[in-house]
């Protein structure tokens, strides 16, 4: 499908960048540039893939524009996940989530019109929607100057759009691999910060598949895929495990939204045994 294409990852290193790499080995691109600030990663990677001969590899920042410029040198697809996406990171360091979130996304959409990139895709979160903390608020203004981005192109072939969606199982910031590690340790209780709290639920396959679909954009497009909820009591339950309230955290929802009506409260839910499958539990 993309045998002709050069595609880049901003961030691709992070636990969408690994996955999306591994599964366009399955049907590789012309090129594979994984654009990320951290070498170890980048080492990892590389040595897990076996170092295929269509992959490169920029060490780099999306708060530095002449490094983006370099990098998108002859791509024609950028996926754009990098993001510092930890909701106590950007309430803490507000400056910094407005420089990687904000001004990189700025960044990024420069770059690809000055190198005559064809498409750049933002990978964006339900927390974008109806924000009420720091992460969220920076998302949603990385959504508005991408879609906004294909109000200036004038007569560049580039066009710009956004996929949004919630948590995806088993991500590096996801509550998942957190609740193992605590399991592995002995933990006697899960930390929950609040029994009413929902979460949409999205398997890392199926987000993979959502980006690479979303590739076929036409540009202003917001995709929102159709994705089941869960209770965060049912994912205690499905871990086998009892738990504690801690209370909710600063920032944080007990319920998600997509899209204006479409929220994880009012939405089809998964079942403890159907949790139990996607954790591998």
């Amino acid at each position: 499908m993309f045998n002709d294409k050069s595609i880049l990852i901003t961030g691709g290193t992070g636990s969408l960048g690994t996955a999306l790499c591994k599964h366009f080995q399955n049907d590789p691109p012309k090129r594979l540039i994984i654009f990320s600030t951290d070498w170890k990663k980048q080492e990892d990677l590389r040595n897990s893939l076996g170092n295929p001969q269509y992959m490169r590899w920029f060490i780099g920042n999306v708060r530095d524009p002449e490094r983006l410029n370099m990098a998108f040198e002859d791509v024609d697809f950028v996926i754009h996940t990098a993001a510092i996406k930890s909701l106590e990171a950007c309430e803490n360091e507000p400056e910094e989530a407005l420089k990687t979130n904000v001004i990189g996304t700025s960044n990024v959409i420069n770059a690809a019109m000055s190198q005559g990139v064809r498409k750049v895709l933002l990978i964006s979160t339900d927390k974008a929607v109806n924000p009420i903390n720091t992460y969220g608020v920076s998302k949603a203004m990385a959504e508005k100057l991408i879609i906004n981005a294909n109000n200036c192109v004038g007569w560049k072939n580039v066009r710009f759009s956004v996929v949004r969606y919630g948590n995806v199982v088993g991500s590096s910031n996801s509550i998942v691999p957190v609740w193992k590690r605590l399991v592995e340790q002995g933990e006697e209780y899960l930390p929950i910060t609040d029994e009413n709290m929902t979460r949409f639920w999205f398997p890392m396959n199926d987000a993979c598949k959502l980006v690479i679909d979303s590739l076929n954009m036409r540009g202003r497009e917001i995709f929102i895929p159709k994705i089941k909820s869960i209770r965060i009591t049912d994912l205690a339950a499905a871990f086998g495990k009892p738990y504690k309230v801690i209370g909710i955290r600063k920032g944080e929802k007990l319920h998600e939204e997509l899209d204006q009506g479409y929220n994880s409260r009012d939405n089809e839910y998964l079942t403890v045994n159907e949790i139990k499958e996607t954790i591998g539990m």
